[in-house]
């Protein structure tokens, strides 16, 4: 990480881990339910120089404010809120959106929404879409939402490493770093994951939709990774995503399960070469519409004035 801002929306501070500030081409990448915005190094370092990458810790995960009202605050209305303030702080009126299981569907949302879609040049789905294995649903809200306590940092490693064995990690020096990056120390000197436990709630709070539909709204690029073994993204619901969307790029990750952590080549190359495909910006017709709009009322507001003006 080169870089961490932190940006108030509403009553909460979002942190905001940034890669390569400098860089000519920005991606935002976006972290799922219980992880956080630092989970994207080996992301930014693959990808290289060429690209700032933006990664937001969601409010409740990482260094991010911890929300008073769950009910109100955990929840994808919300995030895409915080979402659209993010990008207006740095700037951006389209960029293109990586986003890992919540991450994706957020990132899904947003590019199937009128009022917002035109922000999203390109969006890439980390082992999630518009449908959803039921039980792999429900055993991830049942191990997040409760809190999670250990006397010391090993035992903490310990879970990390069973809990996460899907994502494909193989060195110990990764799964240290995922360790470190994913814990925090109570008051009594035990340690705890660095997520609200509450984050939960959104499977409770948040409202129903038919997320088909979204998919079949969606009008850019779209790619979809999935990891072999998924236990939330079912193979056989791939196929049905590419008959709504026929210019779908998908990529199986091999051993791996929910969800690939897009730390190697294998993985990064791919969505390289998905980013570098030219695609005019979504936004660029309805700009240019809108200001010809413009024009025209200024005109007829000054023809209605020189009338009023030389009767």
């Amino acid at each position: 990480m080169d870089a961490l801002e932190f940006v108030r929306v509403r009553e909460l501070d979002v942190a905001v881990r940034i890669w390569n500030p400098s860089a000519p081409r920005t991606l935002i990448a976006w972290h799922g339910l219980a992880r956080h915005g630092g989970d994207f190094s080996a992301l930014a370092r693959e990808l290289g120089s060429e690209w700032r990458i933006i990664a937001p810790d969601t409010p409740g995960r990482g260094l991010s404010s911890w929300s008073l009202f769950p009910a109100h605050d955990y929840l994808y209305s919300h995030y895409i809120t915080v979402a659209m303030a993010l990008m207006d702080h740095f700037k951006l009126d389209h960029v293109d959106w990586l986003g890992t299981s919540m991450g994706g569907l957020l990132g899904m949302l947003i590019a199937a929404d009128p009022q917002h879609s035109a922000r999203i040049n390109r969006l890439i789905l980390n082992d999630v879409g518009p449908e959803l294995n039921k039980q792999g649903l429900i055993a991830l809200s049942s191990y997040f939402g409760v809190a999670h306590r250990f006397s010391n940092f090993s035992e903490l490693q310990q879970e990390l490493s069973q809990h996460y064995a899907s994502f494909g990690i193989t060195s110990d020096a990764a799964w240290r770093e995922l360790a470190l990056n994913s814990a925090r120390r109570l008051p009594d000197g035990s340690w705890t994951y660095h997520f609200d436990p509450r984050i939960s709630e959104q499977f409770v709070h948040d409202t129903p939709r038919d997320t088909w539909a979204d998919w079949a709204n969606i009008r850019c690029p779209v790619m979809v990774i999935r990891g072999e073994e998924s236990t939330l993204l079912d193979a056989e619901t791939l196929p049905r995503m590419a008959e709504t969307q026929p210019a779908l790029v998908t990529l199986t990750v091999p051993d791996c399960g929910h969800a690939p952590m897009l730390d190697r080549p294998a993985q990064v190359e791919p969505i390289r070469r998905f980013l570098q495909r030219t695609t005019p910006h979504p936004s660029a017709h309805g700009s240019s519409t809108q200001t010809a709009t413009g024009w025209q009322h200024m005109v007829q507001w000054l023809a209605q004035q020189w009338r009023r003006w030389w009767k």
